[in-house]
């Protein structure tokens, strides 16, 4: 894992990057895919909001809960406490991701900054096996630091992209890393299927939290091993100001951070970009990480059939993902995100007219969310790879990682608020709307290619 910062020989995919390289790059999203998808998509919202409705003094396997909890001393509903943790691991990353963006432009060693996010999350992710009875708060706590690591090592994984690529090939790659992600995600959730199917048994809900408490365990195994790949393959691509710095790396990085900070006025288009990415991701990020405990609590889904349709979502989602990423090659990365978020405004409304206790529905739904999700994501990720100024590649993606990966904050925040006020999903639901209609409007507005003139960036062929 030698940490070499000599230049990577070309070959004709990318400056500087090789195949080798790139294919590391990928692995990264194939090992902490395992945590969005088995961790935070499936398992994590149950398992916490059981253990939460544990403490507030709720009957085990009970069909409804209205106790509530008093973290700190404040009064909060079992059912909220889950979306409102998301809201403040967001809360929390908006300090601290922009700055391990600037450490990571400041580091020649960005490999070791990888490392140490990653296996601090995934270490917290292992911790789980010790959240067992009322213990919400050990939970809780545990989240928090594997939530704020997972964005802290996206930050510095997503700053290699404009390194591995030119400005026709960013879609691609960044298409190809998102679907082998899904793949691997997809992957440990199905070995995690076999488990709770074999070892559940009927009746016994204890069992089914434990079955659900190991498996979140699984993803921490999973995120640790895999990362050593990239950690092997990736290569080093110092910016100037990395190999010119011969102070300390954290104190140059905040200095840096807040260099840029004054300098954002000079790029309005790309604060634009980011402001319209960071509206319709949240809405993308609330359903994903909220779509297992609308199921549960509301359409009164069991856990086996929420399982199988995130391993269908994972798997149609990579095909979607290549598949956008074609379309883009056509009509390019702007127009393919913009005919996403239509196909969101849709799978809201469908998800709020679902039956309760109707398996089928719900899987057809998440067929369609898998075809949609890998795309959008994968081609806003290349799109802001446009915008942002040569070596400060680290600082704009912690801005833009404030929002991505699990890690927005006014979609939960608004979800959990309208279920304490009403006590239902479904209109919980119906909230997200706006996130996707005005984030639809916003990167309408965006003039692309002046963006990325603007920030200094040569446009590919086709936006």
């Amino acid at each position: 894992m030698a940490d070499t910062v000599t230049p990577a020989v070309a070959d004709p995919a990318g400056p500087g990057s090789t195949r080798r390289e790139r294919t590391g790059w990928y692995f990264y999203d194939w090992a902490n895919s395992a945590f969005q998808t088995t961790v935070i998509t499936v398992f994590l919202g149950p398992f916490l909001t059981t253990v939460t409705e544990l403490a507030a003094g709720c009957e085990l396997g009970a069909d409804s809960c209205d106790g509530a909890v008093y973290p700190l001393g404040i009064k909060v509903a079992a059912g909220s406490f889950y979306p409102y943790l998301i809201s403040l691991s967001v809360f929390l990353t908006v300090f601290v991701l922009p700055v391990v963006g600037a450490i990571a432009d400041r580091s020649a060693h960005k490999k070791r900054l990888l490392a140490a996010a990653a296996f601090t999350g995934a270490g917290a992710t292992i911790a789980f096996a010790f959240v067992t009875g009322e213990r919400y708060l050990l939970g809780g706590a545990l989240f928090l630091i594997a939530n704020i690591s997972f964005g802290a090592a996206v930050v510095v994984y997503n700053s290699f992209l404009p390194q591995l690529g030119g400005p026709d090939e960013r879609d691609g790659i960044s298409s190809r890393g998102w679907a082998i992600g899904y793949l691997g995600g997809g992957l440990l959730l199905a070995l995690n299927l076999v488990a709770v199917t074999m070892l559940s048994e009927e009746g016994n809900a204890q069992r089914t939290l434990d079955l659900a408490r190991w498996s979140i365990v699984s993803a921490g195994v999973w995120w640790a091993a895999f990362t050593l790949v990239p950690l092997r393959w990736l290569r080093e691509h110092p910016t100037a100001a990395a190999l010119q710095s011969g102070g300390n790396v954290l104190t140059d990085g905040f200095r840096q951070l807040g260099r840029t900070l004054r300098e954002l006025k000079t790029y309005p288009l790309t604060l634009f970009f980011l402001l319209a990415f960071l509206v319709f991701n949240d809405g993308i990020q609330t359903v994903i990480t909220l779509a297992s405990q609308y199921g549960t609590e509301e359409l009164r889904l069991d856990q086996s059939t929420l399982i199988v349709t995130i391993l269908l979502v994972q798997f149609l989602a990579f095909g979607g993902a290549l598949a956008l990423g074609a379309l883009a090659r056509r009509i390019g990365a702007w127009k393919t995100v913009l005919l996403s978020l239509v196909l969101w405004t849709g799978v809201i409304i469908a998800a709020f007219r679902l039956p309760a206790e109707a398996p089928v529905p719900f899987m057809i739904l998440g067929g369609c969310i898998g075809l949609v999700l890998g795309g959008s994501q994968a081609l806003s990720r290349s799109l802001f790879s446009q915008l942002i100024p040569a070596g400060k590649e680290g600082e704009y993606y912690g801005f833009y990682e404030i929002s991505d990966k699990g890690t927005s904050w006014l979609g939960p925040l608004a979800f959990g608020l309208v279920f304490q006020l009403t006590s239902s999903y479904r209109v919980g639901l119906v909230s997200l709307l706006i996130f996707f209609v005005v984030g639809f409007v916003l990167l309408a507005a965006v003039p692309m290619r002046r963006a990325i003139i603007a920030a200094g960036n040569t446009p590919p062929r086709v936006l």
